[in-house]
């Protein structure tokens, strides 16, 4: 089975030799938000204005996904629906070792090594290049190579660009060079509209808690 996209996130944001990862914080809401994004497109939650809700709770089959819709569950206490950036700040810490738990299943990370500060491994497993890789790939040819990315790899651009991780995404080049193609990317036609529009909600959640979490850290 294919990576998830917070998954993807969290393998972007790893160095090879070290396994330590830039950006934690931004990380964390964009792996949470990777989460919700592949949860609104398996038509399990919505996400509306600033609100969250769970519509189905049938498994995807994802353990990761599926132990969100558990979670969100949970967390709704009985009520209809709960602000998105509650639910995000609420999970972005426990995603990030959720995501990192399913690369080592995958054989992506070395799931036996320690991690740094209980989150980040100390290591890479060395079949990731070629994974790492072909991620790479594919978002080049959507960024710097003008392809039209399908909705997978869009949405992963549109988390990416939501919480400012242009430098992880692409290492070796300034921001300046890759945000405006990823905003274009983020907003453009590649879903459809009940998707797109929980991506635009879901982004502007990402970025607000983004910024938040960067101005309290000053």
């Amino acid at each position: 089975m294919a990576m998830t996209l917070a998954e993807e996130v969290v393998l972007l944001s790893l160095d090879a030799r070290s396994g330590a990862a830039a950006r934690r914080q931004a990380v964390g809401w964009a792996v949470a938000g990777g989460i919700l994004l592949e949860l609104v497109m398996a038509e399990r939650v919505a996400v509306t204005g600033t609100y969250l809700e769970l519509r189905d709770p049938a498994p995807t089959g994802e353990r990761l996904l599926d132990s969100r819709i558990q979670l969100i569950g949970s967390w709704l206490r009985g009520r209809s629906k709960r602000r998105v950036t509650d639910w995000l700040t609420k999970d972005h810490a426990m995603a990030v070792g959720a995501a990192l738990d399913g690369l080592g299943e995958r054989g992506v990370v070395g799931s036996e090594v320690p991690k740094v500060a209980g989150v980040f491994p100390q290591r890479r497993h060395p079949g990731s290049d070629a994974v790492e890789r072909e991620l790479r790939e594919r978002l080049g040819a959507a960024v710097l190579g003008g392809a039209e990315p399908d909705a997978r790899t869009a949405g992963l651009i549109a988390l990416l660009h939501a919480a400012g991780l242009h430098g992880p995404a692409f290492p070796d080049r300034p921001a300046r060079e890759v945000a405006p193609r990823m905003g274009e990317i983020a907003a453009g036609q590649w879903a459809g509209e009940r998707v797109r529009a929980a991506v635009r909600d879901m982004r502007a959640a990402v970025a607000a808690v983004t910024v938040f979490t960067a101005a309290a850290a000053v």
